[in-house]
This record gives C-alpha cells, sequence and structure tokens, in this order.
C-alpha cells in the first residue's frame, strides 16, 4: 500500500526531477531504494553520500560536497558552492522537485530531521513554495534532536516507516605519532572558554581527545562526533551554553546521547556556517584540515590530481568567521607528509583549485607556522622552517627562491616571523 501511495505522488513529479536526501550518515536508504525503483531519470542532490548510492543510467548524483560513496561515480555533477551559500541555490539555480528526509517517529505532532539538519530545512521550505513533494521515511532508530530540524508533521505529503539506524563511520587513528603531534600542537593553543570547531577523522579527534582538561569550552561547528561527547563527559564543556552544530556524525552512543537531549541544537546551515554568527563567538577557534599548503598560505581541501575529492564544505565560511571573532583563531592542521602519496603536503604552489587561504597558522607535528599579519616572504619561511617535512625543505626552498620569496627576506623580519600573533596556551594538553 506504502508502494502504490508513493507511486501516486512521484507520478506528478515533472520529467528528470530533482529529489533533495538526507546525506551524511542520515541516508534513508529503504525509502532512497524504493524511490529509485519507481522513477526512471531523476538527478539526486545529497551532501557528502555515504556508499551504496544508485549508480546506474539514468540517476545523476549532484553534490556540493562529495562523499565516499559519490566521488568515484562516473555520473556525478560537481556544484562548487560555500556551505553557508548552498540553501540559496534551492530558491534560485537548483530547485528542488521532492525532499527525502530520514527523520525520527512522530512526537505531539512533529517530527525531527535527527542527526541531519544542515541544508534540508532550506531544501523543504523551497520545494513547499513549488507545490513539490516532503517524503519522510520515519524511523524509531533516529534519534529526535532539537534545533531547526523539527517540523510539523503535517509538512510530510507521505511518511514511510522503515528502520536504517544513522550510519557510524569508522574511528580515524589517533595513536601514530605525526596525528598525536598535530592535536598536541592545536591544543596548546585552545584555552578555557574557547569555542571550537572542529571536523571528523584522525586530527580532529586527537585534537579533542586533548582538550578534556580545559574548561569552559563552547561548541559551535558544522558537526559533533564523539569527541564532544567525551569533552561533555569530562566537564570540559560550559554548562550554560548550548552545543551547536548541524549534523551529528558518529557511534550508536553519540545518537542515543542526542536522542532529547537539551543541550544539543542542531541548527539550519544558515546559522552555523554564517560568518557573522560564527565571528559573534567569543575565542573562536576554527580547526580544519588539508590536503595541501603551498608557500602562499594557499590550501587546497578539496581536489586530487584534478578531480573533485570533497568540496568547500565550510571551511571558508569558519575561517572568515573565525578570523572577525575577538581572540578568534583560524587553524589548518595537517600532516607534514603524506603517508600514502608518499610525498610533503607542504608544496611550492598548489596546482588545484584553492579552498581557503591565510589562516592564522599552519600546524603540523613539525611545529607551528605563523601566517597571518606576515608578508608573503614570511609566511613562506614560516612554512618551510616549522611546519614542512626535514625532507622536503630543502626542495621548498628553491621553490621559494623561484618564486621571488627568500630573497626578500631580511634577518629582521626572519626574527619577526618567529613571534607569533596569538600567544600559545602554556598549560599542558
Amino acid at each position: 500500500m506504502t508502494t502504490g501511495a508513493l507511486q501516486n505522488l512521484l507520478d506528478g513529479l515533472p520529467e528528470n526531477p530533482r529529489i533533495v536526501v538526507s546525506g551524511n550518515a542520515a541516508t534513508p536508504w529503504t525509502t532512497l531504494g524504493m524511490v529509485d525503483a519507481l522513477v526512471e531519470t531523476y538527478v539526486l542532490h545529497i551532501l557528502n553520500g555515504q556508499p551504496g548510492l544508485p549508480d546506474r543510467p539514468g540517476v545523476v548524483v549532484e553534490t556540493p560536497f562529495l562523499g565516499p560513496g559519490s566521488r568515484h561515480l562516473e555520473r556525478v555533477s560537481y556544484v562548487p558552492a560555500r556551505l553557508s551559500m548552498v540553501p540559496l541555490l534551492y530558491s534560485t539555480a537548483l530547485p528542488p522537485d521532492a525532499v527525502l528526509l530520514h527523520t525520527s517517529l512522530p512526537r505531539g505532532g512533529l517530527i525531527s530531521m535527527g542527526t541531519e539538519v544542515n541544508v534540508l530545512p532550506a531544501a523543504v521550505e523551497a520545494v513547499r513554495r513549488r507545490g513539490g513533494l516532503v517524503l519522510a521515511q520515519v524511523d524509531p532508530a533516529m534519534p529526535f534532536v532539537h534545533g531547526d530540524g523539527v517540523i510539523p508533521v503535517d509538512w510530510l505529503d507521505l511518511m514511510v516507516e522503515a528502520s536504517d539506524p544513522p550510519a557510524s563511520p569508522s574511528p580515524g587513528a589517533v595513536d601514530d605519532d605525526a596525528t598525536v603531534g598535530v592535536a598536541r600542537q592545536v591544543a596548546r593553543r585552545i584555552g578555557d572558554g574557547a569555542t571550537v570547531q572542529l571536523g571528523i577523522g584522525g586530527i580532529p579527534n586527537a585534537v579533542l581527545s586533548a582538550l578534556t582538561h580545559r574548561r569552559d569550552l563552547r561548541i559551535w561547528s558544522e558537526m559533533v562526533s564523539d569527541g564532544v561527547l567525551d569533552l561533555e563527559r569530562s566537564g570540559s564543556l560550559d554548562p550554560d551554553s548550548a552545543i551547536t552544530a548541524s549534523f551529528l556524525f558518529g557511534s550508536p552512543e553519540l545518537y542515543a546521547w542526542a536522542d532529547d537531549n537539551p543541550r544539543l541544537r542542531l541548527r539550519r546551515t544558515e546559522v552555523t556556517n554564517d560568518p557573522a554568527a560564527i565571528s559573534a563567538n567569543p575565542g573562536m577557534v576554527s580547526v580544519n584540515t588539508a590536503l595541501q599548503v603551498d608557500l602562499f598560505a594557499q590550501v587546497n581541501a578539496s581536489r586530487v590530481r584534478g578531480r573533485p575529492y570533497s568540496g568547500f564544505g565550510g571551511q571558508t565560511d569558519f575561517i572568515v568567521g573565525a578570523l572577525h571573532s575577538p581572540g578568534g583563531q583560524a587553524l589548518i592542521a595537517l600532516r607534514s607528509w603524506h603517508p600514502r602519496a608518499d610525498t610533503s603536503t607542504i608544496v611550492p604552489t598548489v596546482d588545484e583549485p584553492v579552498t581557503s587561504f591565510q589562516a592564522s597558522a599552519v600546524i603540523t607535528e613539525q611545529g607551528v607556522a605563523e601566517i597571518w599579519g606576515r608578508s608573503d616572504a614570511e609566511q613562506a619561511r614560516q612554512l618551510i622552517d616549522h611546519a614542512a617535512h626535514p625532507a622536503s625543505r630543502v626542495e621548498l626552498r628553491e621553490g621559494a627562491f623561484d618564486l621571488g620569496l627568500l630573497a626578500t627576506l631580511s634577518g629582521a623580519a626572519s626574527r619577526r616571523a618567529q613571534q607569533p600573533v596569538f600567544a600559545a596556551q602554556d598549560r599542558a594538553c
């Protein structure tokens, strides 16, 4: 009976409709499979798509941020956009014809988008203005999370009951020397009372683990992971400040903690990623990673060998916001050497499109390269002497000389470059 009702609704869609689907950990796999079987050709719009997406003629995966389930697809359309701007696309260049959500069970006439809010409220509002469809897979495994993802049940055109527990990523390694070294360098710059933004992966996890002795930290981030839960349990977070993010990506334990938790608020991307809202947080520390950083302090965090690997995401949003925050810092944290590619992550110039540039500092396990307020020559010297792997420094100095950077760096400028703009925290991490 559900399939018949779904078929009747889908029959009313235009030819080759654009269908926005919950991404990250919240893809409603059962209902997406039903839609895929009933719609011959369509555009599947999803953020950070995970493995298992439809991969057949007639389906184009459209995304501003590629994930492991989309970056290697033949039929993928990458739409470069800062994450804070993606909601505007739904009322302009990329209008949706249907939105497929993965929600909690209804409570008191309301449902929650659960672990994934992000761009979905804007997509729902845009499709309702257009007279399109709002479909929901209601799932007892999806937590009811407070915030902008809570909407009335009567906004839904159809509910499909099915259970696909939110995905849990494999935790990034935090025990290798390079990752731990980067994390310690980053954690030293984060003091009591700071507001923190971190992503997912080995380095962010290690940084969060190194902050459990801090106090009165606040979280304003795109994402909340298990590391934030550890900070909450260790008493490191300000008890009077809401934990603010846009989506969750972590363990089943994290999702159980999030259910009906008044401490947690998942806000829409227009709020979490608004540089003005970010800058309103005192002591905002944004920690992002990269694939490459060049001697002009330009960051490639989105492309590998000319192909999109991820996307802009929120890196630019948070770098700008953090730099405008009172006492804020925008940090790029990465290993100095890429273990798989067996090459330096600090390069003379990036060959790929630039994701961001001019952070406060670039941090590796080798040390801290101070960037903000330095001349281009000082930035290059900092990156070579303090962030680059020793095996790459001779080549990088030659590259800097060819670029006209080292020739203009005086001894006095070099001494000034050693002094950080932001005072490091003296307390042990």
